[in-house]
């Protein structure tokens, strides 16, 4: 790009960001109130290269709050996944934690929506304790542990998405794996927690706690 068309776009986008900010105030009632509006503000700021949630000051905190809403809310997703970790193993769908955190934020709190959830969860990575949002099949799931999502771990956990449950013969039949593969990936489920084995079935079933609350 030669410098004169370099000098237009940062004039462009520097007419962009003032015309943003303008929207903000007269907007600012909805987009804290209402979670659509929000997402849709926040697409807005991304395409004109503005990060409402680089910092918690200046003047996105102080018209929106946005620094202190996210942040917040990262806490509590924080508290809801340790309380739950136990029993789902670090490994939560989505839908069911924003449903926990909102029952945590009560019934007079600000409405908050699946991206509010997701845009707190950056807020979290810095922490470096294995926050995350993944893919499983086609469900979105929040991880709180570190972990290395391999191929074979994800599969396994697509296969178990439709019923929460999966067995070694489930992935034998359906994705012709030897029996060793199959037994190694679940077994490696159930050393993290993630999953439970209910060995009065036969074949034995694996149900993953954190698919079975949808």
């Amino acid at each position: 790009m030669t410098e004169p068309a370099q000098r237009q776009m940062q004039t462009l986008l520097a007419t962009f960001k003032s015309n943003l900010e303008e929207f903000a105030q007269k907007h600012k009632k909805d987009i804290r109130r209402d979670p659509v509006f929000r997402m849709h503000f926040q697409r807005m700021c991304n395409n004109v290269g503005v990060d409402p949630l680089a910092s918690n000051k200046g003047f996105w905190s102080d018209i929106l709050g946005f620094g202190d809403f996210y942040y917040e809310l990262g806490v509590q997703i924080a508290e809801v996944c340790l309380a739950t970790r136990e029993s789902n193993g670090g490994l939560i769908d989505l839908i069911e934690l924003k449903r926990l955190v909102e029952k945590t934020r009560g019934k007079n709190a600000q409405p908050i929506s699946e991206d509010d959830i997701v845009r707190s969860i950056k807020t979290l990575k810095p922490l470096g304790n294995g926050f995350d949002v993944i893919k499983i099949g086609n469900r979105s799931m929040v991880q709180s542990v570190p972990r290395e999502l391999d191929v074979d771990f994800s599969t396994a956990l697509s296969m178990a998405q439709e019923k929460g449950c999966v067995s070694v013969q489930t992935l034998k039949d359906a994705l012709g794996w030897e029996e060793e593969r199959a037994t190694k990936v679940l077994d490696n489920l159930l050393k993290d927690g993630i999953c439970w084995i209910d060995m009065q079935e036969h074949p034995p079933t694996y149900w993953v706690s954190g698919l079975l609350n949808i």
